[in-house]
């Protein structure tokens, strides 16, 4: 069931990131950019926290298998990277920007959250 859960999180989180990342490109115009981000925003945070909360709890059941997992440590160290990038971004206020910079950010998140995935996939191989 934690697994259901986790991954129910990360469906939330990235589904959201991926929708506003397409808006900014350019698709859905019509749909008003602030409105978008902060429902966006809100379901990705919930979903950031169902996918933590389960993440922890399935920690918990194996911490030391878990840590000695190399590709474990590269989703943790992924999920740092993801957390700078989101603090940079909302603290240059990328989305009322909207520059060249902002859009760079976005798609490197999005990459960084595909890289996550991969690597919790991964973890029960290695």
């Amino acid at each position: 069931m934690l697994e259901v859960v986790h991954i129910l999180g990360l469906a939330l989180l990235v589904g959201n990131l991926v929708l506003l990342e397409l808006r900014v490109f350019g698709i859905a115009r019509e749909l008003d950019l602030p409105v978008l981000a902060r429902l966006s925003l809100l379901i990705a945070v919930a979903g950031f926290s169902l996918a933590a909360l389960s993440g922890l709890l399935m920690f918990a059941t194996q911490p030391m298998e878990l840590l000695a997992n190399r590709v474990f440590t590269a989703k943790m160290l992924l999920l740092m990277l993801a957390g700078c990038n989101a603090a940079w971004f909302h603290g240059r206020r990328s989305l009322q920007r909207l520059d060249t910079w902002a859009k760079v950010q976005m798609l490197f998140s999005t990459l960084i959250w595909l890289l996550v995935l991969a690597c919790g996939r991964w973890i029960g191989y290695v």
